[in-house]
């Protein structure tokens, strides 16, 4: 038997197939997204920023590595690169920390960026129903949420 894309496997899935299509579905969003954000001037990684930074007024660099999947140092350098754009603003905050906040481009930026996103989103997503669309997300939560392990990695008493 050969693999075809198209259908789903009768079998349940190996683990590795499984975890390899989790990351060609990543992968695909990626660069769809990043060639598609090009045309407004910013990339997946940059357009992540601004919506973590929308999302979190006033957010430490290190809070805003974590939600974007960054390292600190990482998260440093495009922060660095936004506030260059006029994209973001750095305030001092408490002690030593630097809060991130949207400037008025950065706020277009990300709002051009929301319509790209939806349009690619809706069409790697268009094949599948409401209901199926709701089952995978349930099941990427199930085993994504952060702070708990698998159920075949917690200790057994």
């Amino acid at each position: 038997m050969t693999a075809n894309h198209e259908d789903p496997p009768s079998a349940p899935a190996d683990l590795e197939e499984l975890g390899r299509a989790v990351k060609e579905a990543q992968y695909r969003h990626h660069r769809a997204l990043d060639t598609r954000l090009a045309a407004v001037g910013t990339t997946l990684a940059q357009w992540d920023a601004l919506r973590a930074i929308a999302r979190t007024p006033g957010a430490s660099a290190h809070e805003l590595a974590v939600a974007t999947f960054q390292g600190d140092q990482s998260f440093g350098t495009l922060a660095s690169r936004l506030a260059s754009q006029h994209l973001v603003e750095r305030r001092p905050g408490r002690g030593r920390r630097i809060e991130h906040h949207l400037t008025e481009a950065g706020e277009r930026v990300l709002t051009a960026g929301r319509a790209v996103t939806r349009d690619v989103l809706a069409a790697s997503f268009g094949p599948l129903d409401d209901s199926e669309r709701a089952t995978l997300l349930g099941l990427l939560r199930r085993i994504g949420t952060p702070g708990e392990e698998p159920q075949d990695q917690r200790p057994r008493n």
